[in-house]
């Protein structure tokens, strides 16, 4: 069983823009944990896309979204969204939310440091 929960996703043109969110499943304590965003496209490696730190002081983006994705907590903290705008096709892939317990895996994102797992979401960009 999933301890995150990933939605949003869907089907949407170039150019157009997708909110993902994840929430924690039972009574996970999100709010405990660093937060990163993951994404894989088909035939691809999985790569880290966001993160931001327990506080929400702290975020990180891959270059390719830069400028265009921005990731955040809510109020209480126990909920991350991705704010995904000017999308682009090479955007196109299953996003994952993943939870650490340590905010020094919010930097260059590597899939083994991050301890729990939501179950994806598809996100496709294409007209």
């Amino acid at each position: 069983q999933s301890h995150l929960v990933e939605s949003g996703g869907g089907l949407v043109q170039p150019g157009g823009s997708l909110r993902l969110s994840c929430t924690p499943s039972s009574r996970f304590p999100l709010d405990n944990y660093a937060v990163g965003w993951f994404r894989q496209a088909p035939g691809k490696e999985r790569e880290g896309v966001s993160c931001i730190t327990t506080s929400g002081g702290i975020t990180n983006y891959v270059d390719s979204v830069k400028g265009r994705f921005t990731i955040s907590r809510g109020d209480a903290k126990n909920t991350v969204s991705l704010q995904m705008n000017s999308l682009k096709p090479e955007d196109t892939g299953v996003y994952y939310c993943a939870a650490t317990y340590s905010d020094n895996a919010c930097g260059p994102q590597v899939r083994d440091d991050y301890d729990y797992w939501g179950q994806g979401t598809q996100v496709t960009v294409s007209s």
